[in-house]
């Protein structure tokens, strides 16, 4: 290790996140959900390991975020689901195949389905074991 990676301390955490990832989703158990596709906020915080070598500007050497926003892409457009517990139990699967996360926290909010709540969701935290 270089002086120059200065993100690099003992103990240290680090986080990776995604705010408010829209998505229209196949969701919901009410006929009025039953419809058509809703749209639905999608929010994921990944704790990675710290690199064990020098972070060298280089993408290569970190977790790209891309794989999860695809991910979750690709599992909501091919996907209906009955509930936010299991879609957000799905997305969690998705982050934990990558070895680096070692705790994933992902929330979901439907924000469309009362008239006078900004949102109504799930949030759930998995730790690698």
């Amino acid at each position: 290790m270089s002086g120059d990676d200065l993100l690099h301390r003992d103990g240290e955490t680090r986080r990776i996140f995604l705010r408010d990832l829209q998505v229209m989703a196949n969701i919901g158990i009410h006929d009025f959900e039953k419809t058509g596709p809703q749209p639905l906020l999608i929010n994921i915080d990944l704790w990675v390991e710290v690199p064990k070598a020098d972070l060298a500007d280089d993408i290569a050497n970190v977790l790209d975020y891309d794989f999860v926003r695809d991910g979750v892409v690709k599992l909501v457009k091919n996907r209906r689901f009955n509930l936010q517990e299991t879609l957000v139990h799905a997305i969690l699967d998705l982050c934990l195949t990558r070895p680096q996360v070692l705790v994933a926290r992902v929330s979901s909010a439907k924000t469309n389905v009362y008239p006078d709540v900004a949102a109504a969701g799930y949030e759930a935290t998995r730790v690698r074991r």
